[in-house]
């Protein structure tokens, strides 16, 4: 799908749908609402689905699957980036109303550095195969770090000392403009300052994007869209997670493990075939397993509900899998023992199969 037709073709469509987002729907600046921020996410994501869908039709399984997949990797990283933005527009004080702009610049900038180092990165994969080797260490080290550390790449306050050294510039806000004058001197306000270390944070965070979709696909064209769609809905993504990004406290958790799977997947490309369908159901329990339990915690409720669920769902595979000699039993028991903590017939039931398997292994070392 990497013709220039296509490269052609995709490039105008976000083109237009940046002139329809800023130029009609934001035209004048408003603060972003949670509502019209779902509305927007909503959009961005049924962008992503259709093109998707285009792939696949176009292109067979494979290809949708590793888009669908690149996609998926992209938009859960991407989340680091809102804790980026939440430190940085409440250490500038940026109004509410301004933050969508510098948003919308610093995902276009962004757009052009991706498809710049993922063009560049795929070129020397096929020149130079053992930096497979080197892509796929740093993905597990950052998983690593990203486990061991939980605060990401850390808060953005040398940047933003190094930017204002750099740049002359003023507290004062002068509307929605990025550079004013003050007693004849041209100054960068508060919004460029903020649009500045957003891309010195987004270039760090493709050491880890850019590898991380290079080891879902080989196709530049495939890696360039899913990445480019993810940024895309980034901004309204921003807006739905601000007031509640400190609430999914294992997101990180699942972040990380996505990092390492897809590391060691490249690494190990040469001695092991993951399966591409494989591959987007473990990145998919990854990233939903981590959402869930960051739910559970905060709510007793919402845990309750999910440790029932938790349980029906392992009772229902290791009933599943008794027509098989001995994976179901273990499966059958955990799942009573997970039901066990609200109902007392799964704990009997629980005790009953024990029994009777302690009795049988007894009966077989006789």
């Amino acid at each position: 799908m990497g013709s220039p037709v296509y490269w052609a073709g995709f490039l105008g469509f976000v083109a237009l749908l940046l002139i329809v987002d800023l130029g009609v729907f934001h035209r004048r600046p408003h603060e972003v609402r949670f509502r019209e921020a779902i509305a927007w996410s909503a959009v961005w994501i049924g962008v992503a689905l259709a093109f998707n869908a285009f792939v696949w039709w176009r292109s067979g399984p494979q290809p949708g699957t590793e888009f669908l997949t690149g996609y998926l990797v992209e938009k859960s990283l991407s989340v680091d980036n809102v804790f980026i933005f939440v430190a940085v527009f409440a250490a500038l004080r940026i109004p509410p109303a301004l933050q969508h702009r510098v948003l919308f610049w610093g995902v276009l900038s962004a757009l052009a550095m991706r498809a710049a180092m993922i063009v560049g990165g795929a070129a020397a994969l096929q020149r130079f195969h053992w930096l497979v080797y080197v892509f796929g260490g740093i993905l597990v080290l950052s998983g690593i770090k990203l486990l061991l550390l939980r605060e990401g790449h850390g808060p953005p306050g040398r940047a933003m000392q190094l930017v204002r050294r750099i740049l002359p510039s003023t507290d004062r806000f002068d509307g929605g403009r990025f550079l004013t004058r003050e007693d004849g001197r041209l100054l960068a306000t508060p919004l460029l300052i903020a649009l500045v270390v957003i891309e010195l944070a987004d270039a760090v965070f493709a050491i880890d994007s850019v590898p991380a979709v290079l080891a879902v696909t080989d196709d530049t064209f495939i890696a360039f869209t899913s990445n480019a769609l993810a940024l895309l809905g980034l901004r309204s993504l921003f807006f739905v997670l601000a007031g509640a990004v400190e609430k999914f406290r294992y997101l990180k958790v699942g972040l990380a493990g996505v990092l390492i799977f897809v590391g060691a997947k490249m690494a190990l490309s040469g001695v092991i075939k993951v399966p591409h369908v494989i591959s987007l159901a473990v990145v998919a329990a990854l990233l939903t397993a981590s959402v869930l339990a960051s739910m559970a915690r905060a709510d007793p409720k919402a845990r309750d509900v999910l440790v029932q669920a938790a349980g029906w769902l392992v009772l229902g595979v290791g009933a599943a899998l008794l027509v098989l000699p001995g994976p179901g039993i273990p499966l059958l028991v955990a799942g009573l023992g997970i039901l066990g903590r609200r109902h007392r017939w799964a704990r009997s039931a629980a005790r009953s199969i024990q029994l009777r398997t302690a009795r049988w292994m007894e009966r077989i070392r006789r």
